[in-house]
């Protein structure tokens, strides 16, 4: 889940957006090349950002959350999506082959242990890499959190999410027969990946659209209209792998792999009244993760461009440069 939300951020404390001084394209095997760059110092704390989605893409405005004096921030397009290729792609694209992708940047890159900083889609993916490859973790900063479970999946497109938003969630099932309506992950990918490109963008708008409208605090039920080609990708890979349950093998995996990080430090930044991902998920992390520091943000939703998020976030990362 999670885009960066499509509002203009007017948070004054995220820093400028620098420019790259390392673009390439990684081939990662399987015919998939991975975007990856580079900016901030050369020298500095290596963090990784993991986006959201699965197939959301990364954006320059996720450099802005990193004193570029002090960090070297590592962003990339994960398979499928942004600038990756090919694109839309689902063939050899899955959890596993993402967290092997991330270790094959780290180690192309020369680069130790980093700090992993993702929400959402991104949280999930940076807890299944860390519980993979613990040592090479050195904290994790986590916003919106996302453990890909069951009941998550059914609190968003099994009407939870809906008893809050009647009208929009009316508008998301609208599209499908009535008789289809008891699984709309199911229902959606039929068409999704139904061969007709029309149909397919058609969907996948209406897929985004749903998300989008409740990805901040002060939304309008309105989820706009993302461009054809970012929303047929990011609606692809989403359903993907949420009608495969993650490919984690097992309902509740990260929460019974936990103790694999008990050592690692993290960080969660959680909006109190995040409906894509509720706090529930969170607590139950905290629960298990005995060096976490868990900080819900009062008046805030889901996006990453929540000013209170944004906020907690750079100073955050302000505090983890003292610490590295």
């Amino acid at each position: 889940m999670d885009k960066f939300s499509g509002q203009k951020s007017a948070v004054h404390f995220l820093y400028p957006s620098v420019e790259p001084f390392d673009r390439r394209m990684l081939d990662v095997g399987d015919g998939h090349q991975v975007y990856v760059e580079q900016s901030g110092s050369k020298t500095g704390i290596p963090v990784v950002v993991l986006h959201g989605g699965p197939g959301g893409g990364c954006s320059p405005a996720m450099r802005r959350y990193f004193d570029p004096r002090h960090y070297r921030i590592i962003l990339f397009d994960q398979r499928g999506c942004g600038r990756s290729k090919p694109h839309a792609s689902v063939e050899d694209n899955t959890t596993w082959h993402l967290v092997a992708d991330i270790e094959r940047i780290r180690e192309t890159l020369g680069i130790d242990a980093w700090i992993v900083f993702g929400g959402s889609w991104g949280a999930t993916l940076a807890l299944v890499y860390a519980q993979s490859h613990p040592d090479r973790v050195k904290h994790l900063v986590l916003r919106g959190v996302f453990t890909m479970t069951r009941a998550e999946l059914d609190w968003f497109y099994g009407g939870g999410a809906g008893r809050f938003w009647p009208e929009t969630w009316k508008r998301f099932q609208s599209l499908i027969p009535e008789d289809e309506r008891g699984d709309m992950i199911a229902a959606y990918h039929s068409r999704l990946f139904s061969g007709d490109r029309s149909e397919e963008i058609r969907f996948a708008k209406a897929w985004s659209s749903w998300e989008n409208a409740l990805a901040t605090v002060h939304s309008n039920g309105q989820g706009g209209d993302s461009p054809a080609e970012y929303a047929r990708a990011f609606a692809r890979l989403e359903n993907h792998y949420f009608r495969h349950g993650g490919f984690l093998g097992q309902d509740g995996y990260i929460y019974d792999n936990m103790h694999k990080i008990a050592d690692i430090p993290g960080i969660i930044v959680q909006g109190r009244y995040d409906m894509i991902c509720p706090p529930e998920a969170a607590y139950r992390l905290a629960a298990l993760w005995p060096r976490v520091d868990l900080r819900v943000i009062g008046m805030a939703g889901h996006a990453l461009s929540e000013p209170g998020i944004s906020e907690e976030l750079v100073r955050t990362m302000d505090r983890l440069v003292r610490l590295y």
